[in-house]
């Protein structure tokens, strides 16, 4: 196991538990403002203590963390979860599914993972709408 580490960037910090998936990510989402602590926007460069909480905004969750310890390093999904408590609402997270399913629905596009049709399916579909 590592040694704590005494100083942290949020940047390092998240990337290191998993949530961003670059260190790019990481410090581009500080600077446009979803990465917050105690309801006030912070910078990629804060420093993290342990029993901070930050509110986190990626484009699939609204991440709500507790600090637990720091590691400077990225490790393992199992051993990064350790790192934090998650605090996310579980209402929201449902929410969010439901509406995307219902927005690709709604517009009449294919959902991910569905093929075009074959040769043979749309001579069937064109004899079903002839008809």
């Amino acid at each position: 196991m590592q040694a704590a580490a005494t100083k942290l960037r949020i940047d390092k910090y998240l990337w290191a538990i998993r949530i961003f998936k670059t260190r790019a990510l990481a410090s581009k989402a500080c600077d446009d403002g979803k990465v917050r602590c105690n309801g006030d926007a912070i910078k990629a460069s804060k420093q993290v203590s342990v029993g901070d909480e930050y509110t986190i905004k990626t484009s699939d969750k609204k991440w709500v963390i507790e600090v637990l310890q720091l590691i400077e390093q990225r490790v393992q999904y199992a051993e990064a979860i350790k790192q934090y408590t998650d605090k996310s609402p579980i209402i929201d997270t449902l929410t969010n599914t439901t509406a995307s399913i219902a927005f690709a629905f709604n517009t009449g596009k294919r959902q991910s993972k569905q093929a075009r049709p074959t040769k043979k399916q749309r001579r069937n579909l064109d004899g079903f709408m002839d008809s």
